[in-house]
């Protein structure tokens, strides 16, 4: 049997040495979260045909819809056009399945439905592992869930997941695949950090994209931040512009800084926190171990280290010292469900995008 690799755990330390300058009260890549235990993430499963997150990717969904229309074509005229797959965007699949030729949503329906089955198999492989053993609930994040047809895919392999027999809830995340990772950033600190505070400045980077944003909390509304919404946000996609790694933090910086210029001009009064979701492994010293290969340049190099930088470029919010907190992005994403996941014990999220992320919780007593 293939054995998982898991991502490394720090050694265990005493509670003053875990934490780091501009923490103060938890590490980058903690286990022990405000409302749950992080029991594993950024797993790594190989078997005899490698990977099992490369068959439930963005890229292994086009693979499959490039070889349903090889099929076709040999018989017929392509029905989705000569422009390649990897050039046709989701919005234009949406709109070909719901008003194109019936050829073409045949196509696509094709597509839909053997990457149902990739992802329902990579779920089955994932709770066979002891950490995910007892997982009652997966959401699924990530830019497949921006689309209907990403929707079909999780509704597909949920009836699959079902009709096995699987004792698991399979669903699409409910907040907008552009803000999840922003929402599920104000649930890295505790609640204590945004007494007297009205918001947060939240960063979502991605293989493709860097969002930034402004959280609103509404923790009076709800104490639990069920309420949280971006009131704001910018997006660049910075796979079509190929920057270097110090371009692209100098981007970040500008991005944040609009960001504060926003939340003032709107009255919302920020809490001294950058909260940031990343791909990879992240240390408790905010290196980012392994994982980010898809990054512009060298993001796990000894002498990079990103929420030193930015506590460097923006000392402080509002006259109180910066803090930065780094963990990764599937963990970030899967968060913005943590208030929604009460009536289980354990819940685990995959996003699906450039790559293939993963996290499970169990959830901490009330």
């Amino acid at each position: 049997m293939a054995k998982a690799k898991k991502a490394k755990r720090a050694p265990k330390k005493d509670k003053d040495k875990e934490q780091r300058p501009g923490t103060g009260f938890v590490a980058h890549g903690a286990e022990d979260l405000p409302s749950a235990i992080l029991k594993n993430y950024n797993l790594e499963i190989k078997d005899e045909e490698g990977f099992i997150g490369d068959r439930a990717s963005g890229r292994a969904f086009r693979a499959l819809l490039d070889e349903v229309r090889a099929q076709v074509s040999e018989v017929t005229e392509d029905p989705l056009g000569k422009k390649p797959t990897k050039e046709i965007s989701k919005k234009q699949l949406d709109k070909m399945l719901e008003n194109g030729h019936s050829i073409a949503a045949g196509v696509i329906h094709g597509a839909i439905e053997e990457f149902s089955k990739q992802l329902a198999g990579v779920v089955r492989r994932y709770l066979r592992l002891k950490t995910w053993r007892d997982t009652e609930r997966i959401v699924v994040g990530g830019g497949i869930r921006q689309s209907r047809v990403g929707q079909l895919i999780i509704g597909r392999a949920a009836v699959i997941l079902k009709s096995e027999r699987v004792k698991v809830d399979l669903l699409p995340i409910r907040a907008d695949p552009d803000e999840a990772g922003l929402i599920g950033c104000a649930h890295l600190a505790p609640a204590w950090l945004y007494q007297g505070f009205g918001g947060l400045l939240a960063v979502d980077i991605g293989g493709s994209n860097i969002r930034t944003g402004i959280v609103k909390l509404n923790a009076k509304r709800a104490p639990d931040l069920s309420r949280a919404k971006v009131a704001s946000f910018d997006l660049w996609r910075h796979s079509e512009e190929k920057p270097k790694r110090e371009e692209a933090i100098d981007r970040l910086i500008e991005m944040l800084e609009r960001s504060i210029d926003k939340a003032a001009k709107a009255r919302i009064k920020l809490a001294p926190l950058i909260a940031i979701g990343c791909p990879g492994e992240i240390a408790r010293d905010g290196a980012i171990n392994t994982g980010a290969q898809n990054l512009p340049g060298n993001w796990e190099s000894s002498r990079f280290n990103l929420p030193a930088l930015i506590r460097e470029r923006i000392p402080a919010i509002r006259k109180h010292e910066t803090v930065v907190l780094l963990h990764n992005d599937a963990v970030v994403q899967g968060l913005s469900e943590a208030p929604f996941m009460r009536d289980v014990e354990h819940w685990a999220v995959l996003t699906i995008g450039t790559g293939l992320g993963n996290a499970s919780f169990q959830n901490k007593k009330s």
